[in-house]
């Protein structure tokens, strides 16, 4: 029998929890009229991905897991978008933005691959990538 692994485990979800606490940090440094506009959807945003990844990681169906990451993705391009517009209002300089925006991608191809990894539980037939073939 497999052990089961916590979703406190997945190194995707730590990234993704270490990247919100430092939105958060970032966040409330800008100008106070963003309070509850900007700095507010960044922040929800990036504690969302690890939050749709923590919902359906324990769930039976590898559907709704999958479902999960997809959602967790979503979330974190969500948040590079918020972080560009914080960088076109200069909030956070072009290099901060870009050192966010690499962390997040690299975050995204972990999810690509949680999801590949995923897939392969499916029947063949239902998997949305086809199988990968020998050279």
């Amino acid at each position: 029998m497999a052990e089961f692994m916590r979703v406190e485990d997945l190194l995707v979800y730590q990234k993704l929890c270490d990247l919100h606490i430092e939105i958060c940090q970032l966040s409330h440094s800008w100008p106070s009229e963003e309070r509850f506009e900007l700095g507010s959807q960044v922040r929800r945003a990036s504690n969302s991905a690890p939050a749709q990844l923590a919902e359906k990681h324990s769930d039976r169906h590898v559907r709704n897991k999958i479902e999960g990451v997809n959602r967790a993705r979503g979330e974190t391009l969500e948040t590079v978008h918020h972080l560009f517009i914080a960088s076109r209002k200069r909030y956070i300089e072009q290099n901060v933005f870009e050192s966010y925006r690499s962390r997040y991608h690299e975050c995204v191809r972990m999810l690509n691959g949680l999801e590949r990894k995923l897939e392969l539980q499916l029947d063949p037939s239902a998997r949305r990538f086809p199988p990968e073939t020998e050279p």
